[in-house]
């Protein structure tokens, strides 16, 4: 057993339809067990009627204990980047598609919530991207992230051209659709979309994968979780930078995407006996043998 939890912020995704009773449930299963609610302002609107009052997020960091998201990794990796600050834990109840961090089921809510929310859970730490936007030597654009920063070509199409250095040393220039700077939360993301490998989630390191890249032997490379990764662009072409595909800055040429890890951490918290293989072979279905196929 490890802390129990008494102030609960509960969070949902913002304009999701059907999504009003699976809260309002929420927050009768917490105060079932003993926890006082904190509902933050998008949420409380979203359940209508003045029937919960709204918090800032400022409000929650100070004073709640644990918060559980109601939505998809989408929702989460909004939240957990800013609750990252006040150190906040994170539940996530899956009410989207794929749900690698909204792990558990809706209707395993009374079932696995209560016993949680008492203490018995399993503790798992998710670092930060922290990321910058580097023009003529200022920053021009700020961000932290939990799954990746892209860059990616712009609508008017073609490759984006690029450097990329570790530490100030030039590991290559290349041609590509992208590039992508992953956590090893995000491995199982966008990167590994783009044939990037899968990192076990306590691992300290960061991915970089290319995305399409013109000179075939480029292959995606597991760094250090110490390095800084600085990424130039050196054509004219359009191109742009997104922070887990939820924030984005234009890029000009000579511009610098400088990433590294981040001094905040994401805690996310998990039932009693979870673990991540299972996980995989539940949302990527690595259990599911070929039609036919003999052992």
């Amino acid at each position: 057993m490890t802390q129990a939890f008494t102030h609960v912020a509960v969070f949902g995704k913002p304009r999701a339809e059907g999504i009003r009773e699976p809260l309002l449930e929420i927050a009768r299963v917490v105060e079932s067990a003993g926890g006082q609610v904190m509902f933050d302002l998008a949420t409380a609107e979203n359940i209508g009627s003045g029937e919960r009052a709204g918090h800032t997020v400022h409000a929650i960091g100070k004073q709640a204990d644990v918060a559980i998201v109601l939505g998809g990794d989408g929702t989460m990796l909004g939240i957990a980047r800013e609750l990252a600050p006040f150190r906040v834990p994170l539940i996530g109840i899956n009410h989207g598609r794929l749900g690698f961090m909204t792990d558990i089921a809706l209707d395993q809510v009374a079932e696995v919530l209560v016993p949680m929310l008492r203490g018995a859970y399993e503790t798992d730490r998710r670092m930060l991207l922290d990321a910058e936007v580097r023009r003529q030597g200022r920053v021009a654009h700020h961000a932290v992230a939990l799954n990746d920063v892209v860059i990616s070509r712009g609508v008017a199409g073609g490759m984006v051209e690029y450097t990329v250095r570790v530490d100030g040393v030039t590991m290559y220039n290349q041609r590509a659709d992208g590039v992508i700077v992953s956590t090893p939360t995000g491995s199982t993301a966008y990167a590994l979309s783009a044939n990037g490998p899968i990192l076990y989630p306590s691992l300290a390191g960061l991915l970089l994968v290319p995305v399409a890249p013109q000179t075939l032997s480029n292959r995606p490379i597991v760094l250090a979780d110490d390095v800084v990764v600085e990424i130039e662009i050196t054509d004219v072409r359009d191109a742009s930078a997104h922070f887990d595909m939820q924030t984005y800055s234009h890029l000009s040429p000579g511009d610098v995407v400088r990433v590294k890890r981040a001094t905040d951490t994401v805690t996310l918290l998990h039932p009693v006996g979870y673990n991540f293989f299972a996980t995989l072979r539940q949302k990527l279905h690595w259990s599911v043998m070929p039609s036919g196929a003999r052992s």
